[in-house]
Order: C-alpha cells, then sequence, then structure tokens
C-alpha cells in the first residue's frame, strides 16, 4: 500500500469497476497508485489501465508493469488523450475525488489548517492560479460566491467583508493569516468546522474541481462501452450531488426523462441504489475516508 496516499474504499470500489478482465480501464485520479495496483491484480494479461494525474509528485508511484499506461495530465481531457492513444472507449472509469493524503502532508502546498504555509492550493503546481490571487484580487461579491457554493460557508460575506479589510493593511499570503481572519469573524465553537469549509471552497476554486468534474462525466456516456462501469468516491457534498443526479437520470439537475412506456431514459444505470460508505473498522484506521461516498453505475446497453 502506498504511503502517499491510502486507497479509500478500495475493495468496493475496484469490486465495481472490472466487468471484463481482459478490458481497458482508466483510473483518472492515479495518486499514489493504491486503487491502480488493485487493479491491475485483478486483470489478466490482456487487460489495460491508464492513469491520469496532474500532480507531478504522482509519477513516482507508477508500477513496473507493461499493462499501465501514464497520463500526466487533468482528467478533463480523458477522452482526447484516449483517442490518441487508441485505447477508446474503455470498459470502465474510476475517480477518487479530492486531495490525496500527500497533498494535505507536504507543507509547501497550503492544503492543510495544520502548518504555516503559502497559500497555495494547486493540484497542479503549473497552473496560474493559486488561493493566495483568490483571497487577494477577488471581489467581495465574487469570493462570498466562491465560499458559498464551494464550501456552503455559512458567514460567508461576512468573511469575505473581513479578508477585504486586511488586504487593505497587507496582503494575506499564508494559511495562519487566513485562519487568523476567520477567527474574528465566527465563534471558538463554531471556528474548525467553518476553517475546512472556507479552505475547501478555496481548493474548490483554484482547481475548478467541479468544473472539471462535470466535464468528465458528460464524456462518460461516450468515452464507456456499453455494459462497462462508472465508478465515483466523492468526499463533499457538491461533488455527490453531481454524480447521483448523473447516474440517476443522466444530467446534473436530477431531472429524469422517460419515453413513452414510462421507462427512465438515461446513459447510465445505478449499481447501488444507496450509496455505500467506509466500514467503521476502515473509518478508525484512515479518519480521511469518514466523508467517502461511494456510487457505482452501469453503461446502458440501450438506445439513448
Amino acid at each position: 500500500m502506498s504511503k502517499y496516499h491510502t486507497p479509500v474504499l478500495l475493495c468496493e470500489s475496484v469490486d465495481g469497476l472490472i466487468s471484463d478482465k481482459s478490458g481497458v480501464y482508466v483510473d483518472v485520479t492515479f495518486g499514489g497508485g493504491g486503487h491502480s495496483r488493485e487493479v491491475l491484480k485483478r486483470l489478466n494479461e490482456s487487460g489495460v489501465l491508464v492513469g491520469f494525474d496532474q500532480d507531478k509528485d504522482a509519477k513516482l508511484n507508477i508500477p513496473n508493469d507493461e499493462r499501465f499506461e501514464f497520463v500526466d495530465q487533468n482528467f478533463r481531457y480523458a477522452k482526447n488523450f484516449l483517442r490518441m492513444m487508441n485505447r477508446y472507449p474503455v470498459d470502465g472509469v474510476l475517480a477518487d475525488l479530492g486531495v490525496s493524503s500527500h497533498q494535505f502532508d507536504v507543507p509547501e502546498r497550503g492544503f492543510s489548517l495544520r502548518v504555516d504555509a503559502a497559500l497555495d492550493m494547486r493540484m497542479n503546481d503549473s497552473d496560474p492560479l493559486t488561493a493566495k490571487q483568490v483571497v487577494n484580487e477577488y471581489s467581495v461579491k465574487d469570493l462570498t460566491t466562491v465560499l458559498k457554493e464551494f464550501g456552503e460557508v455559512k458567514h460567508a460575506y461576512r468573511i469575505a467583508n473581513e479578508i477585504h479589510a486586511q488586504r487593505q493593511v497587507s496582503k494575506i499570503e499564508t494559511t495562519f493569516h487566513m485562519l487568523e481572519i476567520i477567527k474574528r469573524v465566527v465563534s471558538d465553537k463554531a471556528f474548525k468546522k467553518e476553517a475546512v469549509l472556507v479552505f475547501q471552497a478555496l481548493r474548490i476554486e483554484v482547481n475548478q474541481e467541479i468544473e472539471v468534474l462535470r466535464q468528465l462525466l458528460s464524456q462518460a456516456k461516450d468515452l464507456i462501452k456499453p455494459g462497462g462501469r462508472l465508478v465515483v468516491i466523492s468526499y463533499h457534498s457538491l461533488e455527490d450531488r453531481l454524480v447521483k443526479n448523473f447516474m440517476r437520470s443522466g444530467n446534473f439537475d436530477g431531472i429524469q426523462e422517460k419515453d413513452f412506456y414510462g421507462n427512465i431514459k438515461r446513459p447510465f444505470n445505478p449499481i447501488n441504489r444507496k450509496v455505500l460508505v467506509p466500514s467503521e473498522d476502515e473509518q478508525k484506521e484512515n479518519t480521511r475516508s469518514r466523508s467517502a461516498k461511494l456510487r457505482i453505475a452501469e453503461r446502458s446497453t440501450e438506445n439513448d
């Protein structure tokens, strides 16, 4: 098991993914390679696994296996790259969303509340936008929108106003400076929860995580063969809501269309009607798994 990141819901997700041991599969969030290694164990000598990851540190975890192919790109480009690689369409796609343990644990990445570091939060350090730019350059209105939509932050407007007031005095450059600003607005009792949500919102904005997820799901209909599987592990309600709605209805609003006979028209059919979550033992062993939710759907074999 990789020290880079402990894979969450490992057996459940890989069990749900593989329908053909000689098929072509994609792990769009390779990271530490925990899920990928398990997939490779399950495939026969004809099977192929393609891994995507935009984080340059992920390259250190590439397995020495001829069946594995690595693409150092954001998974929003999965369809184009798989076409160029002649690996399209595929038998299944696995996505373990969110930030890896490694990214949280490296102080200079700026993801953690526990260590003072530059406000960065980029998953790909070649991307131009950082959290420092967001807090120092966005208007109060735009900051409020980011905090509300991506963090569901209770005191979004007050925190945005406090950020604006602070940057009139000096730039906000570090994680601890950001935490001091949040402390001025919220009570001690609510501080930790609110701080986590603020950092989540900034991270999602910096990495455009919701838009990237929308793009992946929109591609999935063409990307996955009929009978193939889409497996997604999410960590907060915004992601899970998108995934749930898409799997149930084929759109992000959750509006189901029906044919003349009353059958639901959708490109995927949910496999697990009830969302899967880590066992109590897994949550104790890996506290970062506590918020994980797993959804699995099968590509419809009928016309859409």
